[in-house]
């Protein structure tokens, strides 16, 4: 069947994070939001209809996923990127920022290093030093228009820090990287190197444009894949990020019992019965929907890409290799962090998340949210080139 990505629905009036706190944000009410990373498309029809048994059953439990539940999810995995898993390996979270705050917990102590590679999810910085550890940033290099990790700055942080743990964010949010091999290669033999626990946020891997390749970095080898704690969700893939369901995998007993205990401090158990039968659902009926979606989100990349060439050529757009967030590059306008800000907000009324709010590396870029109908993208591109 054809899945309808055109259709734009009303989303106001929702309690909806991204179009109903506006003014709670110091937005005005009328602006267009292309900012958080949810999509403006209503998920799956496959996933409604078993959701829609839920609600009609009127009961609502606590409840926990069975062996038809792991098989969903661990057949995707094998399926989509080559990765075979073990039942005993996943933990269930309510999100993959709650799981790298457990992890930085259970891993790490007051004071020690945890790096990130700016500009990235701005969350990283602040689950690090709200949970009072030390900051430690590599940033990526940005070379002919193209992120790079700077490898000799990565080994050095960790040495002269002492980092214990490294949050790799892969495919990269913001800049749109999918790490090559022997890119991922490279840092796991660092961080084996001196003993970093590294933390994957995988939750973008089913995001990936032709010509590209998600590995999953604990798949690479076993030396690898005793050392990580791997991150995903459905949320991203599928629009559920409401429902709070998140599976991590540790293959590594220790680990896993250490991170467990730390789940188990804060009174969590079981995630919630929608979240469960949402991620099911998704994984074991969503497939062609996903395909679709990613043939639609590549038109909506072309079509940006042309636009900004014809109508708005002082933006750069970052050609990212996946997700549905892009990075754009407003420098040549030449106007400060508040002169953008001001200007995308009171004249292209459009709200965006500024760059720097990924490091100060990302100063002067902005992170706009492409998952949208595409006459939502066209309005906001037309409101965008006439404030310029």
């Amino acid at each position: 069947m054809g899945y309808d990505f055109d259709t734009v629905i009303e989303r106001r009036g929702t309690n909806s994070i991204k179009y109903d706190f506006a003014k709670e944000w110091g937005k005005t009410e009328d602006v267009l939001p292309l900012w958080v990373a949810d999509m403006d498309f209503p998920t799956a029809p496959e996933i409604l209809n078993r959701l829609e048994q839920v609600v009609r059953h009127g009961i609502f439990g606590y409840s926990e996923g069975k062996e038809a539940y792991f098989q969903a999810v661990s057949g995707w995995y094998k399926k989509q990127f080559g990765w075979e898993v073990k039942r005993s390996w996943l933990i269930k979270t309510p999100g993959v920022v709650f799981a790298i705050s457990a992890a930085i917990r259970a891993f790490t102590g007051e004071g020690d290093g945890v790096l990130i590679q700016q500009p990235v999810y701005y969350p990283f910085s602040d689950v690090v030093t709200d949970n009072k550890r030390k900051l430690v940033i590599s940033p990526l290099k940005f070379v002919n228009g193209h992120y790079e990790m700077d490898f000799e700055d990565f080994e050095e942080k960790i040495k002269s820090n002492g980092v214990k743990l490294f949050i790799l964010c892969n495919p990269h949010n913001p800049v749109g990287r999918v790490w090559k091999e022997w890119e991922l290669r490279k840092v796991g033999e660092i961080c084996l190197k001196y003993g970093v626990l590294v933390v994957s946020d995988e939750i973008h891997s089913d995001f990936v444009y032709p010509g590209h390749k998600h590995l999953v970095f604990a798949s690479l080898s076993p030396q690898f894949s005793d050392m990580t704690i791997t991150c995903t969700a459905p949320s991203k893939t599928f629009n559920l990020a409401g429902l709070q369901i998140s599976n991590i995998f540790i293959p590594n007993q220790t680990i896993r019992r250490k991170f467990r205990k730390v789940i188990d401090a804060v009174g969590y158990s079981q995630v919630n019965v929608m979240g469960l039968t949402a991620c099911q659902a998704a994984y074991e009926e969503g497939e062609e929907w996903l395909c679709q979606l990613k043939e639609y989100l590549l038109h909506n990349l072309d079509f940006l890409r042309n636009y900004l060439k014809e109508h708005i050529p002082q933006i750069d757009l970052i050609e990212p290799e996946g997700t549905y967030l892009v990075w754009l590059d407003f420098r040549k306008l030449g106007l400060s962090e508040e002169e953008r800000e001001r200007m995308l907000s009171d004249k292209a009324k459009l709200w965006l998340d500024s760059g720097a709010m990924f490091g100060e590396n990302g100063e002067g870029f902005e992170r706009m949210n492409i998952a949208c109908p595409r006459e939502t993208l066209l309005k906001a591109l037309r409101q965008l080139e006439a404030a310029i």
